[in-house]
Formats: structure tokens, sequence, C-alpha cells
């Protein structure tokens, strides 16, 4: 019990074997020893830190925690970042991926065309159907076989390397824009942005990002005086419609030119609320960083290793397809490095859910180790350590299993009432500080 509350809850931690000692550096006593041999089963519980809530609810809720900060700092500054960021050039970036195909749409009249009118294969080019947003067909082509799932899925496998070409392109207009010498940039000026993926219904990803301007020395410097959000919002927009990513050159696909989607939003944050809300935008990202593929319906969260394992996937023929595609594609030679059928279960996406440039704010890293030395594991100063660790398994039993859902469905109500404490008794700027 005492275990599986120390993991809050955790629904798959992590087994480990070992021991830990902790000598006085100048004389050698041991000041503190810990050995899993005194423990139920000689073994000790870790979290798992799995971002998603499909895998695991509890470390899924501490990862959108320690995402919520990390990105509200690089907004409104605080762990180790000045307050001054909130005043400097900001915007909330939406870039989503190019059109493959027509697709059902919710929320309005889906496809409505006059003449009416049939594709090649004999299917409606319009649909006059207002389908409720989750209804099963929103999302699905009109045509599957007009529908070119070969450029989705290589669009999926190249979205980070065009994303680095948009953030250099972006560097490089703004130089342009005010005269300097583009390889100068970095002495007068530094981009920093934080940026997540998210599935659409379409089972295509789109990136929302945090794009800030600051002085060359990062947050702690002032951006030049032409740096403002007006020219930082011309130079994304332009930048998302002017940078291609060029495939591998294939026999059976030729070359294709990859391209960001013709939908860009660029939106500025402002210090005096005439803009997006900087906590909801931190909460926003927050949010969709612990969602996995198998919950937006557009894929999977384990790896698949047969083509067997795609037929039995529980999800729309759609996506099967995407997936059937990575696994096609994945053993030509020429997409090799691509690693397609590694990634069939993101349909083909390689990237990370969540990325940060280095001076935007804090790291997963400095938010664990604050929480660690908030609840007194930190080690002694002018000591020395002896660790010993090995990974023995992994999960709960059935039973173990029901009491960590209590305890984290506890700690998740604890939280909420916490929340709305501070939301009644403390206002707006409570509200900023809410974990």
């Amino acid at each position: 019990m005492a275990q599986i509350t120390g993991t809050g809850g955790c629904s798959h931690p992590i087994h480990l074997s070992g021991f830990t000692t902790t000598l006085d550096g100048a004389t050698g006593e041991i000041l503190h020893h810990y050995d899993t041999r005194h423990e139920p089963g000689e073994r000790l519980l870790v979290r798992c830190r799995n971002r998603r809530a499909t895998v695991c609810p509890a470390c899924s809720r501490l990862h959108a925690g320690d995402t919520y900060h990390l990105v509200r700092a690089g907004l409104l500054g605080g762990k180790n970042i000045p307050d001054t960021v909130r005043h400097r050039p900001r915007l909330f970036v939406t870039l989503t991926a190019p059109s493959f195909g027509p697709v059902h749409r919710a929320g309005e009249l889906c496809r409505p065309r006059r003449d009416g009118g049939t594709c090649e294969h004999g299917r409606p080019l319009g649909c006059a159907v207002v389908h409720a947003p989750d209804a099963p067909a929103v999302g699905q082509p009109l045509c599957p076989d007009c529908y070119d799932y070969t450029a989705h899925v290589l669009w999926h496998a190249h979205a980070s390397k065009l994303w680095d070409r948009f953030v250099i392109d972006v560097r490089r207009r703004l130089a342009s824009s005010v005269g300097l010498v583009q390889s100068r940039f970095a002495r007068h000026a530094r981009l920093s942005f934080a940026r997540v993926a998210e599935y659409q219904k379409r089972a295509a990803v789109h990136v929302h990002a945090v794009v800030r301007l600051d002085g060359p020395n990062g947050p702690d410097d002032e951006p030049p005086a032409w740096g403002t959000a007006e020219l930082l919002t011309d130079a994304v927009r332009a930048s998302a419609g002017r940078v291609l990513v060029r495939t591998p050159h294939s026999r059976a696909v030729g070359e294709l030119a990859l391209r960001w989607g013709a939908q860009v939003d660029a939106r500025p944050l402002r210090a005096d609320g005439d803009g997006p809300n900087d906590d909801a935008v931190a909460a926003y990202v927050a949010k969709y960083v612990t969602k996995g593929a198998s919950e937006t319906g557009a894929g999977l969260d384990h790896s698949l290793t047969t083509w067997a394992d795609i037929e039995s996937a529980p999800v729309s023929e759609h996506v099967r397809t995407l997936m059937h595609t990575c696994w096609h594609l994945g053993g030509l030679p020429e997409y090799a490095p691509l690693r397609l059928r590694a990634w069939a279960h993101t349909l083909g996406y390689r990237g990370h859910i969540l990325t940060k440039s280095r001076a935007y704010s804090t790291t997963y890293a400095a938010l664990r180790a604050e929480r660690a030395q908030h609840l007194g594991h930190t080690d002694t100063p002018d000591a020395a350590t002896e660790r010993q660790w090995r990974y023995v398994g992994s999960g709960l039993t059935p039973g173990a299993a029901l009491i960590a859902a209590g305890i984290a469905e506890d700690l998740a109500e604890s939280r909420r009432l916490g929340t709305e404490a501070i939301q009644e008794g403390g206002g707006a700027d409570n509200r900023a500080s809410r974990p």
C-alpha cells in the first residue's frame, strides 16, 4: 500500500531491485542505506512516467502539469525565466497538414455540390449530410481510392524536418525584412518556441506552437527595437507558405514536394489581455500532450510487428489503410531510413509530441528535480552515494491495480477540489498558478 501510494496510483509501475547507500564524504560514515530486500517481493515500485492518459492516467496528469508549467513559464515567466518575457513579441501558431483528398466534415453541411457528379471510381463528389462531431464518417475520405495515402504517410514521416525548415526560414525572413545578413541573425535576436503535435479527425497531424522573439542571449535579453509581433506574424505566414521538403526518389512513387497546408493561424499573445489567454494556451498544450494516437482514433499506442497486427487492429478502415501504406512503403529500400514499419502505429509520424527550443523555458528534468526537492528527495551535500539498481518487471496484480486506481482517483479529486478553492478565493491572479 505504501509503495503504490508513493507512485501516486501509477497503473503500470516499474519494478526495481537494488540498493542506495549514502556516505559522509569526509569520514566514510554511512548516513543512509536503503535496500529492496526489506520490501515485499524484494522490489521497489517507481512511476512509469508515461504521458498517455490511455496507458496511465495518474502519470499522464503529472506530465500534463509539468507541461503546463513548462509552457506557461515561457509565456509569463517563472521557473528561472524573467517576467519580462510576457511583454515580448509572442504568437500562438497553428500549422496544418495539406489536403490529401476530400473527407467528411462535421458541424455544417458536409460537402455540398450543386451539380452532384461522381469521381472516376463512381463515388459521389459531394455529401449533403450534416454530420455530428462524433459521427463515424467524420474524417473519412469521400472516396478511399482517390485519397493520396502515400503522400499522407510520407508527409507524416517528414513533418519534423518540415518544422525545422520552417523555423530556419522564419529566422531568415526576419533578418531579411530588417536588412540584416541572414547568417548574423543570432547576433541580434533569438527565436524560441514550444510546439505540440495533434492528430486531426482525418488522422493527419497538425502543429500548435508558442513562438517568442528574444534578444541574442535568450529570455534574459530584450529583443531589438525592430522585433515586433506584426513582423513576426508576417514572417511566420510567409515561411509557412514557402518551405518544402522533397522525399527520396522512388521508382514506385517518384519524388514528392511536401508543404504545410493552406490553413495557417498566427495570433499574437498580448500581456494586456487583448488576445488569447496565456494560461488557456498553456492548458491547451498540456491537454494535447497526454493524448495518444489511439485516444484520437488516429492510430495505436503500441508498435505493430506483422501485417496481421494491422488487420486485427481496432481502427477505422481509413487508419488501417494508412498503416498498410506505411508497411508497404517501409519495405522499399529508398524509404528504409524513415523506418515506416516501426512507426506504422502512428501512421508514419516519428516526431515527439512536444518539442521546444533550448532557451524557451525550463525543462522537464528541472521540474522533476524541483518536485523531488520539495518532497525532500535530494542528495545530502558533501556526501558520496553508491547505487546499484536493475529492472525486474513492471505492472500490478489485479488486486494492486484496484488499489492504485482508487488512490489515483482520490488524488485527482483532491486536486480538482483544491483548484476550485483557489479559483473561488483567489481570483484570476491565483488561477494563473494552478497546478
